[in-house]
């Protein structure tokens, strides 16, 4: 009898987990799409095949949820544009331009960075949420600061910060405006002049 029971506690742990998995990717790219905003619990819920009354049996409050699905929003979106910018990744900062800088990007949000989608958003958030996005941004810019020399000093901190800066930037103005030619035109534009930036002092760039 104890080993049965044992197996159905294991059992239903394991389904707990599974659609606690599940809620979190779903909010996680339907907040890159809508807005943090944007998503109601019940609608959340729905999505992922529960009853809304089953939502607090795995979070708390909404804002728990938020502060978990922005944090798997921004791991899933590093990964997904093709890049994470560290040198011993064999990534130059010529390929996180390109990757992060491209209409493929720009039209699929939710698959997307989710600082670029989510920064207005987190701006308003609780502390958690902040927390959270603040440490994402913080790994960006020291790895990019990597890319640009090798070692994290002053000048490489100071350029990572233009650099995102402007990739955050463009992305979102290239998504908000409605004619395609500008918005392809904002987005060649600032990946050349940034890659202008980092040419002259890349670390794939130096001679030896």
């Amino acid at each position: 009898m104890w080993m049965i029971r044992d197996i159905h506690m294991g059992h239903s742990q394991s389904e707990k987990e599974a659609s606690h998995e599940r809620i979190l990717r779903i909010a996680a790219k339907r907040f890159r799409e809508l807005g943090l905003a944007g998503l109601s619990v019940a609608d959340l819920m729905e999505a992922a095949g529960l009853t809304h009354g089953g939502f607090y049996r795995h979070f708390e409050s909404r804002e728990a949820l938020v502060a978990q699905a922005v944090a798997v929003a921004l791991a899933e979106g590093q990964e997904r544009v093709g890049v994470e910018p560290h040198p011993e990744a064999g990534v130059t900062l010529e390929g996180l331009l390109d990757a992060y800088l491209a209409e493929a990007h720009r039209d699929s949000p939710g698959e997307g960075c989710a600082v670029a989608a989510l920064a207005a958003d987190a701006a308003r958030s609780d502390a958690k949420t902040r927390a959270v996005f603040t440490r994402q941004l913080k790994r960006n810019l020291t790895s990019t600061s990597q890319l640009l020399r090798g070692s994290v000093g002053d000048t490489e901190r100071s350029r990572a910060i233009l650099i995102w800066s402007a990739l955050v930037g463009a992305l979102t103005l290239a998504r908000a405006v409605n004619e395609k030619r500008l918005s392809t035109e904002i987005l060649a534009a600032v990946r050349a002049e940034l890659k202008a930036l980092g040419a002259p002092r890349s670390r794939n760039s130096r001679k030896p």
